[in-house]
Formats: structure tokens, C-alpha cells, sequence
């Protein structure tokens, strides 16, 4: 046995994505089971209800289906958990953002041996494709990743859905995407084990690579195409980008601080109304600053975030003039025992991650001066 490490990489068995890709769920439900238990929000089920039911019913499976609360909390889960046991379901089927789909996970892998669908209805984040989820207090605070021992069995993505949504959740998916690449690099040149339980593969060290490079070249069209409410190739590329290039990459190289600082920035109530990407982008330039990246690295890093619309400075996400106690408090949190933030190759300490976020709220400030 050599010195060199396991490297694994793990994957969903199967990708769907396209257009009407949600009128075609029956049909593949049908390969995984019977019996669905299908949650989403109240808004959610507005629109994907008749399309969800008909293909079901075309397919032969059965439905059982449950309003999601919002929030993947303890509570939610173990309360979607009964539901699905007393339906006697051998699948569930999150559909919407990536709480309802990580309460689907977590529901499927509290009942065993049935398999799992992510329906996302957004692009704005990886979680559709991993085998963890993140769980919240019932106030919206990070509390923990619960990880599972496969990864959902589909990822089903209706890009006219994507389309359909706001802009702001696929240009919040940009910014937990653009994450991928910065913290890929920083762990496996650390030699850190990834969430698949092993080193990175050449593989998707390159899918992390490619996620930001997709994300530079198309993410300002998919942007405009997504205020038009149209599917392009664009949208189509970011959407890939975001769910699929973003969520291997992640979950087979690792996170590092930009993810520990965005767990750490939920402690503070004034952020609880921003979206997970938009959050993470913070995170993600603090942690450019604690490596020392270069003057061309941090103006490329902003650019971009200009020219899609994400939040690049500690007031666009709400911390207007934060004292130094919340910036230890959201610097404790992002260094707790077990956080990502310990992936980085040095020491990380509250201190220096209060004084990331100073360092890179400045950064941000005078480049936008620069470029008014």
C-alpha cells in the first residue's frame, strides 16, 4: 500500500436536465419505485402540482404529497420521516430549493433503503446532487452537515422552471458555484479528505476547474436571459454549472473557509434574509484574503460578482457597520470544532477571520469606487 491516499470521487447515478424535464418525472419515478412521497413548499406545489400529478398518474406510481415548512430543520425532517413511513413510500421526492431538497435526503436516509429524488425548481445551489444536507436551528442558524452514505438516486432539473424563477436565485447559485473552484484547489493542495470520504481525483479537481470556468464565460448572459424568464444555451450551461459541475466538485475536493465563514455569518439575524450563493460570496472573498491572493485574483473575483449582481461587500448582505464583538461572534462560528474553515492550510482564528471580513468589505468598497 503506498503513501499517496484513497481518492474517491461519488456521484448521483442519474442526471436529468432540460426544458419540461418536470413532465417526464413520472416516467422516472417509475424506475425507483412505486410509492413517492413528493414535499414541496405551498408556492412550489402552485406551479409544479398538475405536471408532477399527471405524469404519476401516467407512470403508475402512487403520491403522497406533503407541504414542506420551509426550513430543513430536525423538526421538519423527523415530521416528513412519519408521514413517509405511514404512506409506506419507496421514494421521496424533494422538489423546489436546497432546504426541500435536503430534508428529502434527510428523510430518505432516516427510513432506510428507498431511494431519493432532487427536483430542483432553481439553480441556486449544488445541493440537488450530494449526499449531505445542511440542518438549521428552527431560528435559521447553521447547526450541522448530516451526511448519508449515497448520493440522491435522480437529479431531475426543468430548466424553463429555472428560467421561470426570479434572477436572483440563479445568480445566488453563481455565487455558491464560483465557491467550488477557490475551495477545491486550497484542499486538495492540502491534501485534505473530501466530503466523499477520500482525496480528490484528478476528475473532479478538472469538473471544479470547469465549474468556474463555465461560470466566467457564460454567467453574465445567463443572467440577462434569466430576467427575460427565457431558456438559452447560456442558462442552460450556468444551470449545469451551479447543480451539477458545482455539486461534484464540492462534495469530491472539499470546502474550505468560504462555506465555514458563510455557516459563520448565519449567527447574525441580519443576514438570515439572504440567499445561501449570495452568502457564500462573501465568505468566498474573505477567504481570497486570508490566502494573500493577488491584486488581478481579488479584481477578477469582484468583476464578476458586478457583472452578475451578487453581494461583494458586508452591507450588501446586511451587516451595516459591524462591531468587532459580531465579527468574533460570526469568526467563532466559522472556526467551530468540525467547520470547514479548517481546511485551509494554516491556523484560522476568530481574530483573523474578523479581520478577513474587514480587509475584504474594504477591498470590495474601493473597487466599486474605481469602477463608478
Amino acid at each position: 500500500m503506498n503513501s499517496f491516499g484513497i481518492r474517491m470521487l461519488i456521484s448521483p447515478p442519474k442526471y436529468v436536465q432540460g426544458a419540461g424535464a418536470v413532465r417526464q418525472l413520472g416516467e422516472h419515478l417509475s424506475r425507483l419505485g412505486e410509492n413517492a412521497v413528493v414535499l414541496a413548499d405551498k408556492s412550489v406545489w402552485g406551479f409544479v402540482d398538475e405536471a408532477v400529478t399527471r405524469s404519476s398518474a401516467a407512470a403508475g406510481v402512487k403520491l403522497t404529497k406533503v407541504v414542506f415548512g420551509g426550513l430543513c430543520t430536525q423538526r421538519e425532517i423527523d415530521r416528513i420521516t412519519a408521514l413517509t413511513r405511514e404512506a409506506g413510500a419507496d421514494v421521496v421526492v424533494g422538489i423546489g430549493g436546497g432546504t426541500a431538497i435536503d430534508t428529502a435526503k434527510a428523510v430518505g436516509h432516516a427510513c432506510g433503503d428507498i431511494s431519493v429524488v432532487s427536483t430542483p425548481t432553481v439553480a441556486s445551489t449544488d445541493a440537488p446532487t450530494s449526499a449531505l444536507s445542511v440542518i438549521y436551528t428552527e431560528e435559521g442558524a447553521f447547526e450541522r452537515y448530516s451526511f448519508f452514505t449515497r448520493n440522491p438516486d435522480l437529479v431531475l432539473v426543468d430548466t424553463a422552471l429555472v428560467a421561470a424563477a426570479p434572477s436572483r436565485f440563479i445568480v445566488s447559485g453563481m455565487g455558491d458555484a464560483l465557491a467550488t473552484w477557490y475551495e477545491a484547489r486550497v484542499c486538495v493542495a492540502s491534501s485534505r479528505t473530501a466530503m466523499a470520504g477520500g482525496l480528490a481525483t484528478e476528475a473532479s479537481l478538472a469538473l471544479a476547474r470547469l465549474c468556474w470556468e463555465t461560470l466566467m464565460e457564460y454567467g453574465p448572459q445567463a443572467r440577462l436571459a434569466a430576467e427575460q424568464h427565457v431558456v438559452t444555451p447560456a442558462l442552460e450551461k450556468i444551470t449545469e454549472a451551479n447543480t451539477l459541475l458545482s455539486g461534484l466538485g464540492f462534495e469530491s475536493c472539499g470546502l474550505a473557509a468560504a462555506h465555514g465563514i458563510h455557516n459563520g455569518l448565519t449567527v447574525s439575524p441580519r443576514v438570515h434574509g439572504k440567499m445561501h450563493g449570495e452568502k457564500v460570496n462573501i465568505g468566498t472573498l474573505a477567504q481570497l484574503v486570508l490566502e494573500g491572493s493577488s491584486t488581478d485574483e481579488l479584481d477578477t473575483f469582484l468583476r464578476f460578482g458586478h457583472e452578475v449582481g451578487l453581494p461583494t461587500t458586508l452591507a450588501d448582505i446586511g451587516l451595516i457597520d459591524p462591531d468587532r464583538a459580531e465579527l468574533l461572534a460570526i469568526g467563532r462560528a466559522s472556526t467551530a470544532e468540525g467547520e470547514t474553515t479548517h481546511n485551509m492550510p494554516f491556523s484560522v482564528t476568530p481574530d483573523t477571520v474578523a479581520d478577513a471580513l474587514v480587509a475584504a468589505d474594504a477591498y470590495a468598497r474601493a473597487f466599486a469606487k474605481k469602477q463608478a
